[in-house]
């Protein structure tokens, strides 16, 4: 067959052909292997016209699908009429060329339709130069591809290299200094970022994180009445928003949304988000929300696991959110979820079920990282009292005596030993023991490890 011209790859408005090659090992594993392929492809634009499925140890070399299913996959293609053939697989270029070869279509894998789901929804500068650059990074080992068809014509004299090698090798060049470019101007916006983050440490932070579509903006409008842009389609927004969140007997809090995560997520994208998470890396509590009704919602819980663990992120004891509660059919898969999980909550972010028990736990959750003390001090203080005023709570009136005053306040565990170090002040528990900081209590931060005061040290809690 002749081989297909490449061109920029364009998903939108292709008539597709899905194709999946399955662990035999992992069969029966997913409610359907090839569901989830053909959401992103539907995401992206492309119209399925026919799908293809094979179950196998391991993938053929040279053309992934062994030789029955590929030629099989060649007379789909034909009889079907499709000029895109779609794999749910990463494939190496060499495959993929050949593939291309006896089908006469070109072949994307999984990771290109991501990418260009990603570029199609990329709005803000950061997720821009994000996507661009995972783009390059995975577009470089594959330039060989594109050039195939000069590499018959040989080079001038002396050349020794034909106009494919060395288009290819200008290109290369090309890409390696717009890499190094984009690392470069995402470096700075990671620095702005975690400036960004580094200023919210005042307040609590929430974040949200889970597979896509489990309906994390959704819930995120229920809680904070934010206009945020909802769509029941895989990856429908990109960037983080953050949004305050009013918690009755509490107070504000910082909630953030974040981009959601998928199986197989392509690497080099991953690498190139990892500062899109930063709210996530500092957040005071995650709310991991899962799409209960989805068949696969176990499986989407151990990837959004592995996905924050390779990203570094330290989920310790988040919440669970067990969303979409009023599309569950059968109601047993949610005492499921519950029994195999600990700090899980029930909520329909549709109709506001279980959003006020979620919410309280929220605020139970975020009290474990506060103090509620009494402390007294001089009248004179006033660095106190503005140290106060800026990261704590002053509950209550305030108790004068002669020249101190006692005051009840909350304020965050991180910064109860500011308190404990100035000599001016007796630090007391609610029921007038003298309070007693533990190790993970003092706060690392130079700007708030030294007294407030001047005088010096010495003077122990009463």
């Amino acid at each position: 067959m002749p081989e297909p011209k490449r061109e920029e790859l364009k998903v939108h408005a292709r008539r597709a052909v899905l194709v999946s090659v399955v662990d035999r090992r992992e069969k029966g594993v997913h409610a359907d292997d090839l569901d989830e392929m053909r959401g992103l492809a539907e995401t992206a634009g492309a119209e399925i016209v026919g799908t293809l499925l094979q179950y196998k140890e391991k993938p053929d070399p040279a053309t992934y699908l062994g030789k029955g299913k590929l030629s099989e996959l060649a007379q789909l293609v034909a009889a079907s009429d499709a000029d895109l053939v779609v794999f749910d697989n990463v494939l190496s270029p060499s495959q993929g060329k050949n593939v291309e070869e006896i089908t006469g279509k070109q072949v994307v894998d999984r990771s290109e339709v991501i990418l260009d789901i990603f570029a199609t929804h990329a709005r803000t500068y950061e997720s821009k130069l994000q996507v661009e650059l995972a783009q390059l990074l995975y577009m470089r080992p594959r330039l060989t591809r594109m050039w195939t068809h000069l590499e018959r014509i040989e080079g001038g004299i002396g050349s020794g290299k034909g106009p494919g090698e060395k288009q290819l090798e200008t290109d290369r060049r090309l890409v390696d200094t717009r890499i190094s470019e984009l690392k470069r101007k995402l470096k700075d916006v990671e620095k702005r970022r975690e400036r960004l983050v580094a200023s919210r440490r005042d307040h609590m932070t929430v974040s949200l994180v889970g597979y896509t579509n489990a309906g994390k903006s959704t819930l995120m409008r229920a809680l904070t009445g934010a206009d945020v842009y909802i769509a029941d389609k895989l990856f429908a927004t990109l960037d983080t928003r953050t949004r305050k969140w009013t918690l009755p007997n509490w107070g504000d809090v910082l909630l953030s949304d974040t981009v959601g995560f998928i199986k197989n997520l392509p690497h080099h994208l991953v690498a190139s988000f990892r500062s899109t998470l930063e709210e996530a890396r500092h957040a005071d509590l995650l709310l991991h929300v899962v799409d209960a009704s989805h068949p696969d919602a176990e499986q989407q819980i151990k990837t959004v696991n592995e996905v924050l663990e390779d990203l570094g992120i330290e989920a310790h004891e988040p919440i669970l959110v067990l969303n979409k509660v009023d599309a569950l059919e059968d109601r047993s898969l949610l005492d499921v979820l519950r029994g195999r999980h600990p700090n899980t909550v029930s909520v329909s972010a549709v109709d506001g079920t279980g959003l006020e028990k979620l919410t309280q736990m929220v605020a139970e959750r975020l009290g474990d990282g506060y103090l509620n003390v009494k402390v007294e001090t001089s009248v004179g203080n006033g660095k106190l009292f503005a140290f106060l005023s800026e990261h704590a709570e002053v509950q209550g009136e305030r108790d004068y005596h002669d020249d101190r005053v006692t005051l009840t306040v909350r304020i965050p565990r991180r910064f109860a030993n500011v308190l404990t170090d100035d000599p001016q002040n007796v630090i007391r528990n609610l029921d007038g023991t003298p309070l007693k900081l533990k190790q993970d209590d003092i706060e690392d931060d130079e700007d708030y490890s030294v007294p407030l005061s001047a005088s010096g040290r010495g003077r122990e809690n009463a």
